[in-house]
């Protein structure tokens, strides 16, 4: 299920480089899309919920279709449109001022005349006045009134939200305040090609997002809402991150912003790994951004259908991750086979404890038992001549859980105790799979 539930959909639909994304931010009013003069930047479909005269719908950017192609590629965006069509109440087609009437705008235009949804003709890069002439052009399509706008610019936008919203059906949808999202929203992210994309489509069940076997196929970050096991979930797909020197288009620049956007914005991050390649620098780099931003996480083992016929390297596998984690061995480890959905459960099931222990709270006398049973085992050490004492200790917040310890000299506190205290908290309280913060301050 996705984001779409009693809001009518809006498809922005159109051949590439025609402006969609630009309209779709346009009418957001924010960089929610990738714009780039590269054509075919768009690729997954970008949802996102708009407003405009107190009516809410669904906005969709769609990839730039190409209605007959050998293109791998193609042909897979391809399909991603149509299912956008599908689920439409009302298509935006784009069409570009400057170039005038294609014959990839007459197939296209031709096929929506079989869709038998309502279109809005849009032509866009109308910048000026001057341009206005340009329109009437596009009455060749048969689709109606073309409407001339400017993207860009920002020109005849309202007046377009006006026609879009005129244009909508009535839906049963309350114009109540909408109630605070409680969904635990789990982004997956990793390395290009680890298997992300079929990861979600194995939970979907359906091939609602791009799957291809060519690296970097998902540039933009895909909001998809679930209801698993009753609680409501958000899996967001992202880009597969690259090593910062390999980024060197702009495109792949907003495909990393975006990415590390939607680790800021997740409760729990499934870390994927291929489990053909092991565990990477890169990707212990992708870990410790994601325990950097105190995001609950789990790493994902992917692709383990490839090592299943060797038990015995299935084991050094286990042994070599262990050793690789270190400091992290509070991470929990899933294996998955996004190809034959093994494990999936087990991963979604991993993902929402972590969010629950996230959200823990330990009451102040717990604390304080385990801070003397600690500090009689081992004593803080001295700094200079004088004892460091910690006094008492409480958990202060929550999502991500905080700790304070209070003491008489808290620079005297070294990352070696830090590292002690914090493992002995996890010893006895548990917090599986979320990172803690300790602060420690003057009595």
């Amino acid at each position: 299920m996705t984001t779409t539930k009693d809001k009518p959909v809006v498809a922005i639909v159109g051949r590439p480089n025609v402006g969609k994304s630009t309209l779709f931010n346009r009418i957001l009013r924010q960089r929610a899309a990738i714009v780039d003069d590269v054509p075919g930047v768009t690729r997954d479909r970008l949802y996102a919920e708009a407003e405009w005269g107190n009516r809410r719908f669904v906005l969709v950017d769609t990839g730039g279709y190409v209605p007959e192609s050998d293109d791998l590629m193609e042909q897979a965006v391809r399909e991603q449109v149509q299912y956008a069509m599908d689920e439409a109440a009302l298509i935006l087609f784009v069409v570009d001022a400057r170039s005038g009437v294609t014959t990839l705008d007459e197939e296209i235009a031709r096929l929506l005349s079989r869709w038998q949804k309502p279109v809005l003709l849009v032509v866009n890069k109308v910048d000026s006045q001057a341009q206005e002439s340009a329109v009437y052009e596009f009455y060749a399509l048969g689709l109606g009134e073309p409407f001339g706008v400017s993207a860009a610019e920002g020109r005849a936008t309202g007046d377009l939200l006006d026609r879009i919203v005129e244009n909508l059906p009535e839906t049963a949808e309350t114009e109540e305040e909408p109630e605070a999202d409680e969904a635990v929203h789990v982004a997956v992210v990793g390395r290009p090609n680890v298997g992300k994309s079929s990861f979600v489509n194995a939970v979907l069940g359906e091939d609602k997002l791009i799957v291809t076997e060519i690296p970097g196929t998902t540039r933009d970050s895909i909001d998809t809402r679930v209801v698993y096991r009753g609680k409501d979930l958000v899996l967001i797909d992202t880009a597969g991150l690259r090593r910062r020197s390999k980024v060197r288009e702009a495109l792949e620049f907003y495909s990393t912003v975006r990415t590390h956007r939607a680790i800021r914005r997740s409760d729990v991050v499934l870390v994927m790994v291929g489990a053909d390649e092991g565990l990477t620098s890169q990707d212990k780099k992708i870990l410790e951004e994601v325990i950097s931003q105190r995001r609950g996480v789990v790493l994902v083992i992917n692709k383990w259908d490839l090592l299943q016929h060797d038990a015995d390297l299935a084991n050094r596998y286990r042994e070599l991750l262990e050793k690789e984690l270190r400091i992290y061995r509070y991470v929990p480890i899933v294996f998955t086979s996004a190809k034959t959905g093994r494990g999936i459960r087990r991963a979604l099931d991993t993902a929402v404890e972590v969010w629950e222990e996230r959200r823990r709270r330990i009451d102040t006398a717990r604390v304080n038992e385990f801070l003397q049973e600690a500090v009689a085992a081992y004593p803080p050490p001295a700094y200079g001549s004088k004892y460091v004492k910690i006094k008492y200790a409480s958990q202060v917040d929550t999502n991500p859980p905080v700790f304070a310890f209070f003491c008489n000299i808290p620079k005297g506190i070294k990352a070696p105790y830090r590292q002690y205290l914090e493992n002995r908290l996890r010893e006895k309280f548990g917090f599986r799979g979320v990172p803690l913060i300790l602060s420690f301050r003057k009595k």
